[in-house]
């Protein structure tokens, strides 16, 4: 350990921040480091060696402008400030994203900065990864933010019903009650970014829509926002058919992880078809996650991993 701790002047909010609830995220990154976190007031004080001490700084001051800009710091942003450290990555920002519930939304790691402005600047855009990743809820969030702005006059979310064997038609309901347990992941990044009440009225107006991906068949959507879930679960025809519906000032983002089907034949999953077809054309652009852009409960960054190894050995995906 260092003699002379490296103080460094933080606000209160900031402070707060580093330290965690119960010290935990101090704790966090004492283990990453080696090095010791105290708050004497006013700031952060690091004692350690010079690159410990170094790299330590940079998670805390990445925590510190999180917090500084008003949004909530959980023990993911903590591991991923972490993890941006030691690999030098930063998350970026200007993403222009609306305020949700908890603070400003923005990137937590820089594949996801760079997936945001892919979603500022092409018309077709695809998100590939494992869950936890992030790509369906900042998908919500840029749709939401253009249509708070007025930058397109609907958000339309489709998802193939092909989940866990079941199909839509056995379902009981109308048409909402049936697709959404489907979009419970949208429903609640909606819900967080627009709030239970806007979402509501925005639905009944018809500004946000939901549909399978099959009902989407012979519209032409003009001035929208798409996004298509889980697309893995799209067929080639489906993929084809939706992608071709793009109408006059209309966007599209296709998310899914394609080594994830619950098709009866994974050979006929639309999405890794699409992108090997479509990387590189002008308008389009392909974002790839991986386990470490994992932003959920570290346990899945690590069952992620865990299974990549696997599949990488038998040449097997589950």
């Amino acid at each position: 350990m260092a003699r002379t701790p490296e103080f460094i002047p933080l606000s209160d909010e900031a402070v707060r921040a580093v330290a965690g609830a119960n010290s935990r995220h101090a704790a966090l990154i004492e283990d990453a480091f080696g090095v010791l976190v105290e708050t004497p007031g006013g700031g952060v004080s690091l004692s350690g060696d010079t690159k410990s001490r170094g790299q330590a700084k940079k998670a805390v001051q990445t925590i510190a402008d999180r917090a500084d800009q008003g949004l909530e710091i959980n023990e993911a942003d903590v591991r991923v400030a972490i993890g941006n450290a030691r690999t030098g990555q930063t998350a970026g920002g200007g993403s222009n994203l609306p305020v949700g519930r908890r603070g400003q939304v923005a990137p937590k790691t820089a594949m996801q900065a760079e997936y945001l402005q892919a979603l500022g600047k092409c018309e077709l855009v695809f998100g590939l990864g494992p869950a936890g990743t992030g790509k369906t809820f900042l998908a919500v969030a840029h749709g939401a933010g253009l249509l708070l702005r007025g930058e397109v006059d609907r958000l339309i979310v489709s998802r193939p019903a092909v989940e866990a064997g079941e199909r839509l038609g056995f379902l009981p309901g109308d048409m909402n009650e049936k697709v959404d347990p489907y979009m419970a992941p949208v429903w609640e990044a909606l819900t967080d970014i627009l709030g239970a009440d806007q979402l509501r009225r925005r639905r009944e107006k018809g500004e946000i829509e939901v549909a399978p991906i099959a009902f989407l068949r012979g519209r032409t959507l003009s001035h929208a926002f798409v996004i298509v879930d889980e697309a893995q679960n799209a067929t080639r025809l489906q993929m084809k058919m939706v992608l071709t519906r793009l109408g006059e000032g209309a966007r599209m983002v296709v998310t899914g992880d394609p080594t994830q089907t619950d098709l009866a034949n994974p050979r006929d999953s639309g999405l890794a078809h699409a992108v090997g077809l479509l990387e590189g054309v002008k308008g389009i652009g392909v974002t790839r996650f991986s386990s470490a852009d994992v932003v959920r409960h570290p346990l899945v960054e690590r069952i992620v991993r865990a299974y990549d190894a696997d599949a990488a050995m038998t040449g097997r995906n589950v």
